[in-house]
C-alpha cells in the first residue's frame, strides 16, 4: 500500500553509490538541456521566458516521485506550450498579468483532470485520441510551432490575425519590409551549432553550447541597443501624428470595457424584473459599445502596424541626445549612428515622454532571482468553465505524449509501467506546479531520451534536475540577460524537427485507408483552424468515432468455403465457389443494437439469392458479446429461417454469448442439437442431410475455385 501511495520508496531497493552517481550525472545533463529549452517553450506559450524555469523545478520533481516511470523527464514541452498559447489567446494578451494568471490556473485544471482520471483508474480514456489523429495533429503542430518563431528570427512584430496563415503572411511582409540582420544571423548561427554538434556527437549538450556561445557574442557586441526618448525627439510630423492617433484609439478600449462592465448590474436587474423596455434600451447601448470597441480596435491595430513599419535614423546631438528622422529625411551632411531604429509598440498607449526605441536585437532581459512565490491560483468560475475544454484536451494530449515516451523507455529497461499511476504523477506535478507559478507541463521525449542515454537508474535523476534549476534561479539568472530571443526561437525550431513525421501518414494509409484519411484531415483542419487548435483535434476525434461506429454497425460478414490449406476462408476474397445447399456465414464483431439488423439483412440476402439453400451454419467464433437487441434479432432470425423451410445451426459459440443465450432461453429456442463446438463438427452433422447432388464435389468438402480465379 505504501508503494502505491509513494512509488518513490521502491527506488531504494538495491540502491547503491554507483546508481546515485549515475542519477546525479543524468540529472545534471538533463538540466543543461532543460534550462534553455524551458525558456524557449515559455516564450512559445506566450509567457515571459523565466516562467519556463518556474515550470522546471517542481513539476519534474513531483512527477518523478509519484509517477511510475523512473526515466521520464517532465517539464515544459512544445505541443503543450502551443496548446496553452492557443487556449489563452482569446482571453488575454500574451505576457500580460491576466494571461499569466490564466496560464497558472490552466495548469491547475490540467492537473486536477489528470489526477482524477488516475485515481478513478480511467487511464484508458486516452485511447479516444487515436494514433492517426495524434500523428496528424502533431505534424500540424510542429509546422505551426516552427513558423510561429519566424517573427523572432527576423526581428519583426505583427498583430495576430484571425487565421494563423494570415499571421504568417503578415510576418513575411514585415520581414520583406525590414529584417534585423544581426538577429537573423544570431538565430541561424545557433541553429547551425545545434545541428552540427548533434551530428558530430549526440552526447554533447548542443542546446547549452549554442546558448552559451550566442549569449557571450551578444554581450560582447552589445546586441541589445534600446533607448527611451521624448516625443520631441521624433522629427517627423507624420510619425508624431500617428503616435497621437494610436494613443487615442488604444486609450478608448479600456474606457469602453469599463462602461461595458458598469452596465452588467443594470442588465442583470432588467432580466430579474422582466422590464422589457429597459432590456431593449440596455441591449441597444451594449450594441453601440460593441461597435465603438470594434472601431477603436481596428484603429489601434492600423496605427500600431504603421508605427512598427517606420524605419528611423538617429542623429546624435549635444550631450549624446538622439534625434530621430525617417530614413532618407535626415539633414544633409548629418552624421547618423549607423543604426536602423524601430519603435516598440504594444497594445497599451505609448508614454510620450519615454517612447521605447529599438536599435538592436531583442534579448531575454531581466530574469528575477530566487524561487517564485508559493500561492494557490485564484479561482474564477467563469474563467474555469471557459478553460475546462482546453484543459481536458491538454491533459489527454500531454498524458498521451508522456505515456508513449515512458512505454518506449520501459521496453528498453524492462520496467513495469502503471498508466494510472503515471496520470496521478503528472496530475500532481501540474497541480503543485501551479502553486509555484508553473504553466502546464508534460513528459518530454527529447529530455527523457537524454536522461536514459545518460544512464539514469531511478527518478533521483529528476530530483537532481530540479535542484540544478533551483541553483540557477538563485545564482545564475543575471547570466541569462543577454540571451537573444532569436536563439530561443532557433531552440524551439530545432526541437520540433523531431515531431515532423511524414511517414506516419503513409503508414496509417497502408494499415487502413480511412486511418490515413483521418490523419491527413486532422493535419489540414489543425492548420486551417489555427490558432484554434482544439477544433482540429476534435474533428479528428469525431471522425475516428464515426469510423468506429460505422465499422461496428457494418461488421465483416463472410461466406466461407474450403481452400487448399484445409481452412475455411472468405469465398469472395479467395475467389472460391460456394455450396448451393449449405451456407456457412461468419459474423465478425459484437452482436448488439447497432448491427443486429445488418446481420438479418445479410442472411436474408443469401436466402433470396440462393433458392436451393437448405441449411445455414452461423459461425460465431468472432462474436465476443451480445446484448438484448442482438439476442432478439437472432431469435427472430431463427424463426424466419425455419418458417421459410430452411434450418439454422450455430458453431463456435463463446462462453459470454452462451451465457446470454441460456439466461434468455434462446438456447432452448434454437435447440442444443443445433449448436456445435466448431465448424468441422457442424458440417459433418449437417452436410449429409442437406447435400442434394450425389457424386458431385462440394465446395465445403473439396476445393472448388471459380473459373478464371
Amino acid at each position: 500500500m505504501l508503494l502505491r501511495i509513494f512509488p518513490f520508496l521502491g527506488w531504494f531497493k538495491g540502491y547503491n553509490m554507483a546508481a546515485f552517481r549515475a542519477d546525479a550525472i543524468a540529472g545534471l545533463t538533463v538540466a543543461l538541456v532543460l534550462i534553455p529549452q524551458s525558456m524557449a517553450y515559455a516564450q512559445l506559450a506566450g509567457m515571459p521566458p523565466y516562467y519556463g524555469l518556474y515550470a522546471s523545478f517542481l513539476p519534474p520533481l513531483v512527477a518523478a516521485l509519484f509517477g511510475s516511470s523512473r526515466q521520464l523527464a517532465t517539464g515544459p514541452v512544445a505541443v503543450v506550450s502551443l496548446m496553452t498559447s492557443a487556449s489563452l489567446a482569446p482571453l488575454a494578451t500574451a505576457g500580460s498579468e491576466g494571461y499569466i494568471a490564466y496560464a497558472i490556473l490552466l495548469a491547475l485544471l490540467v492537473g486536477i483532470f489528470q489526477f482524477a482520471l488516475g485515481v478513478l483508474r480511467l487511464g484508458l480514456v486516452v485511447n479516444f485520441l487515436s494514433h492517426p489523429v495524434v500523428n496528424g495533429f502533431t505534424n500540424a503542430g510542429a509546422l505551426i510551432i516552427a513558423t510561429s518563431q519566424l517573427s523572432k528570427m527576423f526581428g519583426v512584430s505583427v498583430d495576430a490575425a484571425d487565421h494563423y496563415y494570415e499571421t504568417i503572411m503578415r510576418v513575411v511582409a514585415a520581414a520583406v519590409h525590414h529584417t534585423h540582420w544581426p538577429t537573423l544571423i544570431m538565430g541561424a548561427a545557433a541553429f547551425a551549432i545545434m545541428f552540427g554538434l548533434k551530428k558530430l556527437n549526440p552526447r554533447i549538450p548542443n542546446v547549452l553550447v549554442a546558448v552559451v556561445i550566442t549569449t557571450l557574442v551578444s554581450w560582447g557586441i552589445g546586441f541589445e541597443h534600446n533607448a527611451k526618448v521624448d516625443i520631441a525627439s521624433i522629427k517627423s510630423a507624420q510619425v508624431v501624428a500617428d503616435i497621437e492617433a494610436f494613443n487615442k484609439a488604444a486609450a478608448e478600449l479600456p474606457a469602453i470595457a469599463a462602461k461595458r462592465a458598469a452596465m452588467t448590474p443594470r442588465e442583470d436587474a432588467a432580466k430579474a424584473s422582466g422590464d422589457a423596455t429597459e432590456a431593449i434600451n440596455i441591449a441597444h447601448e451594449l450594441a453601440l459599445l460593441d461597435l465603438q470597441k470594434t472601431v477603436a480596435k481596428e484603429d489601434s491595430s492600423l496605427y500600431r502596424t504603421k508605427l512598427r513599419q517606420y524605419l528611423l535614423t538617429a542623429v546624435p546631438g549635444e550631450g549624446g541626445k538622439l534625434a530621430f528622422y525617417l530614413q532618407g529625411e535626415a539633414p544633409a551632411g548629418a552624421a547618423t549612428d549607423g543604426r536602423t531604429w524601430i519603435m516598440r509598440v504594444g497594445n497599451s498607449p505609448l508614454k510620450t515622454d519615454t517612447l521605447p526605441m529599438i536599435g538592436g536585437g531583442q534579448v531575454v532581459g531581466v530574469v528575477p532571482s530566487g524561487l517564485p512565490g508559493i500561492s494557490i491560483p485564484k479561482f474564477d468560475l467563469k474563467v474555469m468553465l471557459k478553460l475546462f475544454p482546453y484543459a481536458a484536451i491538454i491533459a489527454l494530449l500531454g498524458f498521451m505524449e508522456a505515456i508513449s515516451i515512458a512505454k518506449a523507455m520501459a521496453a528498453k529497461t524492462g520496467q513495469r509501467l502503471d498508466p494510472n499511476q503515471e496520470l496521478i504523477g503528472q496530475g500532481l506535478a501540474n497541480m503543485l506546479g501551479s502553486a509555484a507559478q508553473s504553466y502546464p507541463a508534460s513528459g518530454s521525449f527529447s529530455r527523457s531520451a537524454v536522461n536514459l542515454q545518460a544512464g539514469a537508474v531511478t527518478g533521483f535523476s529528476s530530483v537532481f534536475t530540479s535542484a540544478t534549476v533551483v541553483i540557477t534561479l538563485f545564482f545564475f539568472t543575471p547570466l541569462l540577460y543577454n540571451l537573444p530571443q532569436s536563439v530561443l526561437a532557433a531552440v524551439i525550431m530545432m526541437a520540433v524537427i523531431g515531431l515532423l513525421n511524414a511517414s506516419g501518414f503513409i503508414h496509417a494509409w497502408k494499415a487502413q485507408w480511412y486511418d490515413g484519411a483521418i490523419s491527413i484531415i486532422t493535419f489540414l483542419a489543425t492548420l486551417v483552424f489555427a490558432p484554434h487548435l482544439d477544433k482540429g483535434i476534435m474533428i479528428g476525434v469525431v471522425l475516428s468515432l464515426l469510423v468506429f461506429l460505422y465499422k461496428s454497425m457494418r461488421p465483416r460478414v463472410a461466406s466461407l468455403s474450403l481452400t487448399e490449406d484445409s481452412a475455411y476462408r472468405d469465398a469472395s476474397v479467395f475467389k472460391l465457389a460456394e455450396c448451393p445447399y449449405v451456407a456457412v456465414v461468419r459474423f465478425d464483431g459484437t452482436l448488439f443494437f447497432a448491427n443486429a439488423s445488418f446481420l438479418e439483412d445479410q442472411i436474408t440476402e443469401r436466402m433470396q439469392s440462393n433458392k436451393n439453400l437448405k441449411h445455414i451454419i452461423l459461425a460465431t467464433d468472432g462474436v465476443n458479446d451480445m446484448d438484448a437487441s442482438g439476442e432478439e434479432a437472432l431469435s427472430l432470425l431463427v424463426d424466419r429461417i425455419r418458417s421459410a423451410g430452411l434450418d439454422i445451426s450455430l458453431c463456435g459459440v463463446k462462453e459470454s454469448v452462451m451465457d446470454v443465450m441460456k439466461r434468455t432461453h434462446l438456447l432452448e429456442h434454437i435447440g442444443e442439437d443445433h449448436l456445435y463446438p466448431d465448424l468441422n463438427q457442424a458440417l459433418c452433422s449437417v452436410h449429409k442431410d442437406s447435400w442434394h447432388a450425389p457424386g458431385e464435389s462440394c465446395p465445403l468438402t473439396s476445393v472448388c475455385r471459380l473459373p478464371g480465379a
